[in-house]
């Protein structure tokens, strides 16, 4: 039995808390994944796993292994790397999730770069607005903005942005344009629901707290994007997801006196997975990438 891979099925087994999951994630077939692991029980002569009808839990046993092989992969991972020396580049695979429109506009572009820099990694990008499990996905790191809900993940912020109301120059033209945040009450606005409705405007160090809706509501940013460049209305979003247009003049800024809350990019690393250096090179590329950003 090849103890390295055997630690590797076993620390995905645990993460997954299944053995269909972690062979998915590996590529193998369940019978695979429950023969290696009952080898390595039986190596070891302690039971590594309780399970149920609920899944795979570690016993003690099991989570001091677990703990104690992340940890030596890890480091025999980071070793390798240093070996190669660092013009070798990474290797591997690297599972990334991000929510569509930022992805798309902001990272994908500029993947070529950081793929000619690595030519042994393989990326694959999950897209998805919505918050998704990282273990059970298998994912490395996960690009999210605003407040972090899950509060076991380890996370690391690499950028903050600003937020605006904006709309196109036509239906400005058409509607007229706000002049404090009270006018929104008679603007059409286009909702997106990952978001609060609830918006909190400061100036002056005054705050006036406004509640907006409107007759359109959009669980995505491409429907948002899609809703405004028809000139529907206006919206309250962060100026990433319109950066093109921003810059184009395609959509415009309104009540430029008043300021929003920013928001934060951070990079989320799975709480019961290695943050490995593929994931924490991603972050810091990434980073770079923000700093030119709108």
């Amino acid at each position: 039995m090849d103890r390295y891979q055997a630690m590797a099925t076993f620390i995905r087994v645990v993460e997954t808390g299944s053995f269909s999951s972690a062979a998915r994630q590996l590529g193998v077939g369940q019978p695979a994944v429950s023969k290696t692991i009952a080898q390595l029980e039986s190596r070891l002569q302690v039971s590594l796993l309780i399970r149920s009808t609920h899944g795979l839990t570690p016993t003690e046993a099991g989570q001091n292994f677990y703990e104690r092989a992340r940890n030596a992969i890890q480091e025999a991972d980071e070793a390798e790397l240093a070996a190669k020396g660092a013009g070798a580049g990474l290797w591997g695979r690297l599972r990334v999730s991000a929510a569509t429109t930022f992805a798309r506009l902001h990272v994908i572009p500029k993947l070529p770069q950081f793929l000619a820099e690595h030519p042994h990694l393989d990326v694959d990008i999950i897209l998805d607005d919505r918050m998704i499990d990282l273990v059970a996905e298998g994912v490395d790191i996960s690009l999210r903005m605003g407040a972090l809900s899950d509060s076991t993940a380890v996370a690391r912020k690499i950028a903050t942005g600003g937020r605006s109301v904006l709309a196109t120059p036509a239906y400005l033209a058409r509607a007229g344009e706000p002049q404090t945040p009270a006018d929104l009450a008679n603007h059409d606005t286009v909702i997106y629901s990952q978001l609060p409705s609830v918006w909190s405007f400061t100036r002056d160090g005054s705050a006036v707290s406004v509640s907006v809706s409107g007759r359109l509501r959009v669980s995505a940013a491409e429907g948002l994007r899609a809703a405004i460049l028809a000139d529907m209305g206006l919206t309250i979003t962060s100026d990433w997801m319109f950066a093109p247009e921003l810059e184009s003049g395609a959509v415009v800024r309104v009540l430029e006196a008043w300021s929003l809350p920013s928001i934060d990019l951070w990079a989320v690393f799975p709480a019961r997975r290695m943050m490995t250096a593929k994931a924490r090179q991603f972050a810091g590329f990434v980073e770079e990438l923000m700093k030119s950003a709108v």
